[in-house]
């Protein structure tokens, strides 16, 4: 049963339908973010140190938000209430990927006023696309019953490829980080037999990065089948990077505010020059990036998942 609804005022103005964007890592919720963030009347924010603590915390161990009930709503809606004020104080804590997502530079040296990202005259919405929030989805929903709920899908291959390259990513598979003795079956890590369990230490990169994907794709298709349509859209970054003006449009029907097609089209071709000759964002960029040994890794782990949400395997070629 969803919490009762809690009225969660910031800067002035009362948190209705708060936006969150979701996906497995690299699955390139970071563009559409940018879309949102640039859009009139929303302030989005991802990476904001309280938030991340809190949903790291449920996503590495489950258990703390089951057994605290509606405690954990109450600590997540907190730590939101502090995440998107609007203040000198708050703008001195941005994260980068925060700043960057704007358009704006870097944060200035200590001492100094950041510029906002947005003005909190102009706020209608809230949103956040930290990293990983789809292992705190329900929790989320339970802080904020009228959430609406943005997923996006992509090609486990090109999601792995990347995150091989991304040493944020790797760090979660080191000895010291990697809770599986504590946490079993262990879905931020996306282990979830005896089996996978006994290999995971000699696991190669792509494996591991391989089961993060899978398992955060199981995650999305629960959410599909739990939650009402009115507060899940999904959008499948193919689609995105194809069609960006369909998917703005289909994107502010599904929010009830609009999302400027003209920047996310802008946001996809400026993707699509820094990619340096590689298919639009990397769209079917494992073929180049994957080593045949990571490639057969990668689909013998996720194979399931990849035919299921319509991907073919180098075998059904």
């Amino acid at each position: 049963m969803r919490s009762t609804p809690h009225i969660l005022v910031i800067n002035g103005t009362k948190v209705r339908r708060p936006v969150f964007v979701l996906g497995a890592p690299h699955c390139g919720a970071d563009l559409l973010a940018r879309a949102v963030k640039r859009s009139a009347g929303f302030h989005l924010t991802t990476g904001r140190p309280g938030v991340l603590r809190v949903t790291y915390a449920f996503a590495r161990r489950p258990a703390i938000a089951t057994e605290r009930g509606q405690g954990a709503a109450r600590v997540l809606r907190d730590a939101y209430a502090e995440a998107w004020q609007v203040s000198a104080r708050a703008c001195a804590e941005c994260s980068a990927e925060c700043r960057e997502l704007a358009g704006l530079p870097p944060r200035v040296p200590d001492g100094e006023a950041s510029e906002p990202c947005v003005a909190a005259a102009g706020i209608a919405r809230f949103a956040d696309a930290s990293p990983d929030l789809i292992y705190s989805a329900d929790v989320l929903l339970d802080a904020f019953p009228d959430a609406q709920l943005v997923q996006v899908i992509r090609d486990g291959r090109d999601a792995v490829a990347d995150m091989l390259g991304d040493e944020r990513c790797l760090a979660w598979f080191k000895p010291g980080l990697a809770n599986l003795d504590a946490v079993f079956p262990n879905p931020f890590l996306g282990v979830e037999d005896h089996t996978e369990r006994r290999r995971w230490p000699s696991a190669a990169p792509a494996v591991k990065c391989a089961l993060r994907w899978r398992g955060s794709v199981r995650l999305s298709a629960r959410l599909r089948q739990q939650v009402p349509e009115e507060q899940l859209h999904t959008v499948r970054y193919e689609e995105l990077v194809a069609r960006p003006r369909r998917v703005a449009a289909d994107l502010s029907e599904y929010l009830d505010t609009a999302i400027s097609r003209t920047v996310l089209t802008g946001l996809v071709r400026a993707g699509a020059r820094e990619a340096r000759g590689v298919d639009e964002h990397g769209v079917g960029s494992w073929r180049e990036r994957l080593s045949p040994r990571q490639l057969a890794q990668v689909e013998k782990v996720a194979g399931t998942e990849l035919r299921r949400l319509g991907y073919r395997l180098t075998a059904d070629v």
